[in-house]
C-alpha cells in the first residue's frame, strides 16, 4: 500500500471510536498527519492545519450529518476535499455527495487501499487548489501597484486596443499611452502582450473590470 502524497494532513470525523482509531493508525503508518474527531462540532472547534488536507467524513453523525455539513461547506466556498465513508449508503445518497464535489463515497467495510487512493486524490486536489490560490494572490499583488490610469491602460491593451485607439478613447496623447503602457508592463512583470493576456485571463478580470472602466 502506498500514498504518493505522504506528508499531507487527513482530518477524520467518525463517531465510532474504535473505527476512528483504526483509521488513524492506518493513515499515520503511511506518513500522513492525522487529526481525529468524533463529531462535526468537534471538528469545527479545532484549529485546522494550513497545509494540503482532505476530510474523511462519516455520513451519519451525532448532531449535524456529514451530507448536511458538505452542503454548508460548499455554500461557503470552502475547497476542502471530502471523502465520505458510511455503513448506510445508498445510490441517491452517493449521487448527491458526488454532485457536490466529493472525492469518493466508500461503503463500510472498504479496503484500506481504496481509502488511501481516495486520500491521495484528495490531497492532490487540495495541493493544486492551494497552488492556484497562491498564484492568484501573487498576480493580484502585481495589479495593486498600478495607478488607476495604468489599470485602464492594462485592460484596454488586454482587449487588443491599439495605443492610438486608447489615446482617443481616454483623451490623452498616444505618446502618453506608450509611457503608461511601458510602466504598466514593467510593474506587473510581463514582457509581452501574450503574457499580459494570460495574466488577465488567469485572474478572470477582463469581462467585469472592462465594464467598470468603460
Amino acid at each position: 500500500m502506498s500514498v504518493a502524497n505522504s506528508g499531507g494532513h487527513v482530518l477524520v470525523v467518525d463517531d465510532d471510536e474504535p473505527f476512528r482509531a483504526s483509521l488513524g493508525r492506518l493513515l499515520r503508518s503511511m506518513g500522513l498527519q492525522t487529526h481525529l474527531f468524533a463529531s462535526i462540532a468537534d471538528f469545527q472547534g479545532a484549529e485546522l492545519p494550513d497545509a494540503p488536507s482532505c476530510l474523511v467524513l462519516d455520513v451519519r453523525l451525532p448532531g449535524q450529518s456529514g451530507l448536511d455539513f458538505q452542503k454548508d461547506v460548499a455554500a461557503k466556498g470552502i475547497g476542502l476535499p471530502i471523502i465520505f465513508i458510511t455503513a448506510y449508503g445508498d445510490i441517491p445518497m452517493t449521487v448527491q455527495a458526488m454532485k457536490r464535489g466529493a472525492v469518493e463515497f466508500l461503503a463500510k467495510p472498504f479496503r484500506d487501499q481504496d481509502l488511501l487512493d481516495a486520500v491521495n486524490l484528495g490531497l492532490a486536489r487540495d495541493r493544486a487548489r492551494r497552488e492556484k490560490d497562491e498564484t492568484q494572490i501573487a498576480l493580484r499583488a502585481r495589479l495593486d501597484v498600478l495607478t488607476p490610469r495604468e489599470r485602464v491602460i492594462l485592460f484596454e491593451v488586454a482587449k487588443g486596443r491599439l495605443n492610438k485607439q486608447i489615446a482617443a478613447d481616454i483623451g490623452i496623447k498616444e505618446a502618453t499611452v506608450k509611457v503608461h503602457r511601458c510602466n504598466m508592463m514593467r510593474k506587473v512583470k510581463v514582457a509581452s502582450l501574450a503574457e499580459l493576456c494570460r495574466m488577465v485571463d488567469k485572474l478572470k478580470l477582463l469581462p467585469k473590470d472592462s465594464e467598470e472602466i468603460s
